[in-house]
């Protein structure tokens, strides 16, 4: 929480992509802020990502905008669980990337592989914050 209160460059990003949206022709525009400074591992609950789950179940979104889509979900269940909403429901994911229809094949695949390294990379980053101290012995394992 202490980035999000001081480092308030993510959240002017954020709104900026709003401002996007509405140069593009989206009347109405949700900010779904919430989960800032929350963790997208899925060990904590994100009240926003829940809801936007919802609202492009319901049909109610007709694009997702985010600095980078994968971002939006840090484990592959929830990262193609909302993928597989946005095909169902005619649902744009846009991102500094460009626009990806999931319901292409190409956009779906990049999408998939965006998901996956982003996966990976929370991996690299736990790996690294881990110290680890392999017991010494006189074995030796091949």
């Amino acid at each position: 929480m202490e980035q999000v209160r001081h480092n308030l460059e993510s959240q002017r990003r954020q709104y900026e992509l709003a401002d996007l949206a509405r140069q593009l022709g989206f009347a109405t525009v949700i900010v779904i802020d919430e989960d800032q400074g929350r963790s997208g591992s899925g060990s904590v609950q994100r009240t926003g990502f829940l809801r936007l789950l919802e609202l492009v179940f319901q049909g109610q979104v007709g694009a997702v905008f985010a600095l980078e889509a994968s971002r939006l979900a840090r484990n592959n269940r929830d990262w193609h669980q909302l993928v597989d909403l946005c095909a169902m429901a005619e649902t744009l994911v846009i991102d500094h990337d460009g626009v990806y229809d999931p319901r292409l094949l190409n956009d779906r695949l990049l999408l998939g592989l965006k998901g996956t390294m982003s996966e990976f990379e929370l991996g690299l980053l736990r790996q690294r914050a881990k110290k680890r101290f392999w017991p010494r012995s006189n074995a030796a394992w091949s």
